[in-house]
């Protein structure tokens, strides 16, 4: 394939759609991430519990993958009591 390639008009017109949308949902998805960053640190605050903790809540939530998160802390589990550091 080469890197030269010539497009004509219709495909012109979509690659400048695809950009310009694309361009539009990144900008969007910041200023949401900044919003939800701004509110997941206030609610931290506010109960004293670390940010950390709350953003893995909602990206487990998100995943619907809390079996598996389970499963991975009773293998650490494991693992730390079998050294002897649980």
């Amino acid at each position: 394939m080469s890197d030269n390639k010539i497009f004509n008009s219709e495909e012109k017109v979509k690659l400048q759609h695809l950009v310009n949308e694309g361009i539009r949902v990144k900008e969007e998805l910041e200023i949401l991430r900044g919003g939800l960053s701004d509110t997941v640190k206030s609610i931290a605050e506010e109960m004293e519990i670390k940010p950390a903790v709350l953003n893995k809540a909602i990206n487990v939530a998100y995943k619907m993958n809390f079996h598996e998160q389970t499963d991975e802390f009773e293998l650490l589990e494991n693992i730390l009591e079998t050294v002897g550091k649980a």
